[in-house]
């Protein structure tokens, strides 16, 4: 993966892998999500992600409701590495081609800040 991880981001791609990570920023996104460390077999998360992988991630944040973070431009990237054209990516991100663009620009490091390190 040449895609960095955001730090915010890091905890769910470290304990879910990349792609289920990825399905799991997709479903839950923007929201609060419950978080336990004995999962219910009704319970949304587990539905995706399975009781398993639940467990892992409540043991990583802690149980309980918590905000899951939209992740696009991560997500975007993503994509972008397997080969997604930018209007797929736009399309399934619900978001203007012009936005995954700008997700997707090399920033150039050399450059100068104009306020120092």
């Amino acid at each position: 993966m040449t895609n960095k991880v955001p730090a915010h981001i890091q905890p769910y791609i470290d304990t879910l892998g990349e792609d289920l990570g990825i399905r799991f920023l997709l479903a839950f996104g923007g929201s609060y999500a419950y978080l336990s460390e004995r999962p219910q077999d009704r319970s949304p998360v587990t539905q995706l992600i399975g009781a398993e992988a639940h467990m892992r991630l409540a043991a990583r944040l802690g149980s309980g409701s918590l905000r899951i973070p939209l992740a696009k431009p991560f997500i975007a990237r993503s994509f972008k590495d397997k080969g997604w054209t930018v209007n797929a990516i736009a399309r399934h991100l619900h978001v203007s081609d012009v936005a995954v663009r700008g997700w997707l620009k090399v920033r150039d490091d050399r450059q100068l800040s104009f306020f120092g390190s």
